[in-house]
């Protein structure tokens, strides 16, 4: 896990001091639980940050990382004869650590995709799983507004959420 935080480390390290025609923005986003957790989870929370680079006038592509913090609910569980019990599921984290591409379609409105690995943080045992995020939105001189669907691909399942985000440019 360190080889991997340091080389993402390193690599948005060598984007500030190559970077001519690169831009940094960071941003939040939030998210309904979709699939496989929808029962589980009652909101995704996240945040990230990326150095891309222009490739040409309508094409950027760079690195990221971020946090995405999905909050556990409590789900009642109905035993037949037996009564229900609640159960109150842990709330899980991970560092999505991904190069990301973004095409603009007019000056405004774009799609882009970020793909790579997310480590799991929380709770204990999560391994963490392919990270996937594709997204169409907005965009201005400072700022986008975006709307996508996460997904981290982990054993056993898909934590994924349909969200909103918006990002700052530097």
């Amino acid at each position: 896990m360190k080889k991997i935080l340091l080389s993402a480390a390193a690599l948005l390290a060598f984007g500030f001091a190559n970077a001519q025609d690169g831009s940094f923005k960071a941003g939040v986003n939030l998210g309904l639980p979709m699939g496989d957790i929808k029962d589980a989870y009652s909101l995704n929370i996240g945040f990230e940050a990326a150095y891309t680079w222009s490739i040409s006038d309508k094409f950027n592509a760079g690195v990221g990382a971020g946090y995405a913090h999905y909050l556990g609910k409590t789900e009642t569980i109905n035993l037949g004869g037996f009564g229900s019990v609640e159960v109150d599921n842990p709330d899980a984290g991970f560092v999505p650590v991904f190069g990301t591409a973004q095409y603009s379609f007019t000056e405004n409105i774009f799609a882009g995709a970020d793909l790579g690995y997310a480590l799991g943080v929380a709770p204990s045992g999560n391994d963490g799983g392919f990270y996937y995020q594709p997204k169409v939105g907005y965009q201005a001189d400072k700022y986008e507004v975006f709307a996508g669907y996460k997904g981290v691909s982990v054993d056993g399942g898909t934590f994924s959420s349909l969200n909103l985000g918006f990002n700052y440019k530097f």
